[in-house]
């Protein structure tokens, strides 16, 4: 099921859409405040993001700002009642790929969602996220919040096989399996136990990379 994320402070406005594009077989997700919704983000990137303007803690264009950093493809929505041609244009130059100005009726503003879906190709499929790591498939990116951080390719292999299967754990022998046997590089247990270390060094010991003794290894948010 696609998940679309909507942050938006008014209930009213919130189930409305909600309910009308979960009969269209989405998944839509609320968050009241900004804060809730990065939060959100840092855990699992949707297919699509609705944006309003004006927020209890702040200005949607501050998120918007930080999607385009993170998640250069992820299509974002605005939806507010700033309709003036400032605030739009404003609006794109934050990053947004589309502006709906409240009121808005719920038939256009799903048009706009398909249309948006189709031209991104599935964001959702090219980004995976946890605790605030961040990895871009598509252009072989990782990121510690905002920030890029250089991986060596088994660091990479290593962190894309535990962050595919976030939630459970991986066990060493799937590991090594995976990163090198596949390619017929056959090494010792204790060359991915190095490896891990010099992945955790970089993403600034992240707590979300957890250690199951004697097992393997799971990332959870």
């Amino acid at each position: 099921m696609i998940e679309i994320y909507y942050a938006e402070d008014d209930e009213q406005i919130a189930e409305a859409v909600k309910g009308y594009l979960e009969q269209k077989a989405y998944r839509v997700t609320v968050y009241p405040t900004l804060l809730e919704m990065e939060k959100a983000l840092s855990r699992q990137v949707p297919a699509l993001v609705l944006l309003d303007w004006n927020m209890p803690d702040g200005q949607g264009e501050a998120l918007c700002r930080l999607i385009r950093r993170n998640w250069k493809e992820l299509p974002v929505i605005f939806l507010t009642v700033r309709g003036d041609s400032a605030d739009v244009v404003a609006g794109f130059q934050n990053g947004a790929d589309d502006y709906v100005v409240k009121p808005f009726d719920l038939e256009v503003l799903y048009s706009r969602i398909m249309a948006l879906l189709r031209r991104s190709g599935g964001a959702d499929s090219r980004y995976l996220s946890c605790g605030g790591i961040s990895m871009d498939l598509n252009n072989r990116q990782v990121f510690c919040d905002t920030d890029e951080v250089l991986l060596s390719a088994a660091e990479y292999e290593v962190l894309l096989c535990l962050m595919r299967s976030k939630g459970r754990i991986v066990t060493r022998e799937k590991i090594l399996e995976q990163v090198w046997d596949v390619k017929g590089n056959y090494v010792n247990d204790n060359t991915l136990t190095v490896t891990v270390k010099r992945l955790r060094e970089k993403l600034g010991q992240p707590s979300c990379l957890k250690t199951v003794r004697s097992v393997g290894y799971r990332m959870e948010d």
